[in-house]
């Protein structure tokens, strides 16, 4: 009988004394004259099984030679374990080699740094940390659509590739299918007329206009998928390829999207503690102590709503020597997120922002000074999700792109929103990958996306 690990584990009872076939890759390989052991994963659960063999099989000696990393064919059946730590083993009757592995195989079964993984991208999914880390990835992003299909949201596929400059152009990939050594010119500039789309085209950096235009048509809606920014920053939560997560409620104000955040988020960090307990134990374990605790505290929080200004009162109260001063129209820095976030025990919604250092399409506060935007805080891990009520009046809007600069040519789509049945409406943005720094503890963006694409690193 053909079977997975995974079902094994789910039901142990029912397996015992049964003859089961499993294939998957050997994690190491422990040799005795007479007998051996071979750790074996096949990628169905986070867990090894052990197999035993001995000498009474007839291709002992060819089982012998078998290495770390190659992939295998058992045969043989499931035994209580005489071991405490260890519910059961594979008794072998035949061990068939599928795919060779060499005596240099990079990834042996020792402690490797982090740094030395990210040079063999495409072998750490073998390992016991990347295991758990890209296992909580699946079911995390399983658990983002869960929440919002269960509330009755569209999921649309935005384009990845766009001509409406929300960002900021200078933040976003240029696209061309131009000869860059022959460009075609005009009136001293080059001819985008010549290139594929006739006009300046991007990578996208959000999902978020596109969506609002759904939001329009659905009520709720939500993107879910990779996102591209030019930022040359080696920080260890900046990354040029990365995933976002971005909502856009029509009918809902700032109070409404906060509620959201908060539910959302909840469920998503339960779901993950639900369906992953062994790689939550391992990480909890071997990577950050209390992660379990953290994410249950959380759960159980209650987020605090304070605006902007109150927050910068707090800091400058606050008897701390800043590396950074807090000021009432500035943003605040790593370590003033840290310190709210201690200061009132938990997660903390900061709303009310200063107009000047938020985006254009953002509804600005009758105060004139502020737009009704907020961050969300959460204790470790700073800011987690971004978002706020949108501007719902054309006039204003048109105004502020203005104020602001933006390329009116590239978004009055957009704008125009506002004049076919616009209404008030709210979205945020998370990050994916600062959500699993959080949910597992693994401090750098680059070991929680398999292939990060950072500054001068685009390998694989």
């Amino acid at each position: 009988m053909k079977v997975d690990a995974i079902e094994i584990y789910q039901a142990v009872e029912k397996f015992i004394g049964q003859e089961v076939v499993l294939e998957g890759w050997v994690r190491n390989h422990r040799k005795q004259k007479e007998f051996g052991f071979i750790d074996f994963n096949d990628g169905t659960y986070f867990s090894t099984m052990q197999i035993v063999y001995d000498n009474m099989l007839k291709e002992f000696e060819e089982i012998q030679k078998i290495r770390v990393g190659s992939s295998v064919r058992v045969h043989g059946t499931l035994v209580e374990s005489p071991k405490e730590n260890q519910p059961f083993e594979i008794r072998a009757s035949h061990i068939e080699l599928l795919g060779d592995s060499p005596e240099d195989y990079p990834i042996q079964p020792k402690r490797h740094s982090r740094e030395f993984l990210r040079e063999q991208a495409y072998l750490r999914p073998r390992t016991n940390l990347f295991g758990a880390v890209f296992r909580v990835r699946s079911v995390a992003a399983m658990a983002i659509h869960e929440y919002f299909q269960s509330h009755h949201y569209v999921y649309v596929h935005t384009p990845l590739i766009t001509t409406a400059d929300c960002e900021g152009s200078d933040q976003m990939f240029k696209i061309t299918t131009l000869d860059l050594n022959h460009l075609p010119m005009k009136d001293g500039q080059v001819d985008l007329s010549k290139d594929l789309f006739g006009k300046q085209a991007y990578v996208t950096g959000t999902g978020q206009l596109h969506g609002e235009a759904f939001a329009m048509a659905y009520k709720r809606i939500y993107t879910f998928g990779p996102t591209f920014r030019t930022e040359n920053s080696n920080t260890k939560t900046h990354a040029n390829e990365f995933w976002m997560i971005e909502p856009e409620i029509a009918f809902c104000d700032l109070n409404g999207l906060m509620d959201v955040e908060e539910e959302m988020l909840k469920f998503v960090v339960q779901y993950v503690l639900d369906h992953c307990p062994t790689e939550i134990d391992f990480l909890d374990q071997f990577v950050e102590k209390g992660l379990k605790e953290k994410l249950q505290k959380l759960v159980a929080s209650t987020f605090t709503r304070i605006s902007h200004h109150d927050v910068v009162t707090i800091l400058k109260e606050a008897d701390v020597a800043w590396e950074f001063t807090p000021d009432y129209g500035e943003d605040i820095a790593k370590e003033h997120e840290r310190y709210i976030t201690e200061y009132f025990n938990g997660p903390v919604f900061i709303t009310d922002w200063p107009k000047d250092i938020k985006a254009w399409y953002m509804k600005v506060n009758e105060d004139g000074k502020t737009v009704a935007a907020v961050d969300l805080e959460v204790p470790g891990a700073g800011e987690l999700m971004g978002g706020s009520q949108r501007e719902e009046d054309y006039d204003k809007l048109l105004a502020r792109s203005k104020e602001m600069g933006v390329d009116f040519s590239t978004v009055d789509w957009y704008c125009n929103l506002r004049r076919y049945g616009g209404c008030y409406h709210s979205g945020f943005g998370m990050g994916f990958e600062r959500l699993l720094i959080y949910l597992t503890g693994v401090d750098n963006i680059r070991d929680v996306i398999p292939f990060p694409r950072t500054p001068k690193s685009c390998d694989y």
